[in-house]
């Protein structure tokens, strides 16, 4: 228990619990069991909230929490996916650093948001510059009719094998129950508007690379944003304005050539062979590689290769060729900062049908 924060709904009403647990020559081994004993009378009184009871059913199946399998790591064209529920758990019962996560999430009641998890997800979590796949989950038994609104979708910090799904019910007294059949269903729209914007950043960087690794010392590749309001990639090196319209012109061969996009698994041997280790070893600052192995995979990186341009190490969802990102991405902006570029870009949005 950190800072004695207190579930909603739970007191401790005895006078002798209260002293007991503020006094500060109290045992800590008989306070903590003390407490769990009012916890655990408190999840299984009949007056309990629902959401804490289901957090108690939720708590008690699970030990260690499995991995989620990312199933769009595999097959990015799924759209709904039929599954069975582990565990449901109140935003507020949530560890304080997995809450964190969701700060930037769109707004939403967390009193009354739940955060399911399941053993595998078509739902793309937020990250490598991607935003979160929004969606449904509904129960596979036609006489429930509950649903739920995914609205973020993040890699848990406390538990980074699993994949928290945020969202809320129409009726908190209306929610599923862990080992609930349920199908989820992606926003097909976002999905794809998502993926057009991925790998038309994929392209700019592929592009910009191509025109000018040789031209400025020390090049690299460092980061992108692959959101709508936002898209852009940064390179290490300054990147001259004269340089916008050939960029442009390299980004507008690429799409016009319908360069199909490959997902493959590579180990390091493979990377070696490509001579692309580069993509593999820590940047600077950050300690650790873009995108890290699977080991269930053999210890392989996820790898998209824009046939005839370049390879990325990716754990994002992409269109199947370079055209299908639109008639245009266009190259909007060039910004230059402490011997750093960003070169901002955007796609035609309402492509998507």
């Amino acid at each position: 228990m950190q800072g004695r924060a207190r579930l909603p709904g739970l007191t401790i009403s005895s006078p002798r619990h209260r002293s007991l647990y503020s006094s500060p020559s109290l045992n800590k081994s008989r306070s903590r069991r003390i407490f769990s004993d009012t916890f655990r009378s408190h999840l299984n009184s009949p007056t309990t909230p629902l959401q804490h009871r289901l957090f108690r059913a939720s708590a008690s199946k699970m030990t260690t929490p499995p991995p989620t399998e990312l199933l769009f790591h595999h097959n990015s064209t799924l759209t709904t996916h039929p599954t069975t529920l582990l565990t449901i758990t109140p935003f507020a019962l949530l560890p304080e650093p997995d809450q964190s996560l969701f700060k930037s999430s769109p707004p939403l009641e967390k009193q009354n948001a739940f955060v399911l998890t399941f053993p595998s997800t078509i739902f793309h979590p937020q990250g490598g510059g991607q935003p979160s796949d929004e969606g449904t989950i509904t129960s596979s038994s036609s006489s429930s009719g509950v649903s739920f609104t995914v609205t973020s979708v993040r890699h848990s910090l406390t538990s980074p094998s699993q994949v928290l799904h945020l969202g809320t019910f129409p009726s908190p007294d209306a929610v599923f129950r862990p080992g609930d059949e349920v199908t989820q269903a992606i926003d097909v729209k976002k999905r794809l508007y998502y993926s057009r914007l991925h790998t038309a950043g994929h392209i700019l960087g592929s592009a910009v690379r191509h025109l000018l690794e040789s031209h400025i010392e020390g090049f690299d590749e460092l980061k992108a944003s692959h959101f709508p309001d936002s898209a852009a990639c940064e390179f290490r090196g300054l990147i001259e304005g004269k340089w916008k319209g050939p960029i442009q012109d390299k980004v507008n061969e690429f799409l016009q050539a319908k360069m199909p996009v490959e997902i493959d698994w590579w180990d390091q041997q493979d990377f070696a062979r490509e001579g692309l280790e580069r993509l593999i070893l820590p940047r600077d600052g950050e300690g650790e590689n873009v995108i890290k192995p699977e080991g269930g995979r053999g210890k392989k990186w996820r790898v998209v290769r824009i046939v005839g341009a370049e390879v990325y190490p990716c754990g994002g969802t992409h269109v199947e060729r370079t055209d299908l990102c639109g008639e245009e991405v266009k190259v909007r902006k060039i910004g230059r900062s402490k011997g750093c570029s960003r070169v901002s870009y955007g796609v035609v949005p309402g492509l998507e049908g």
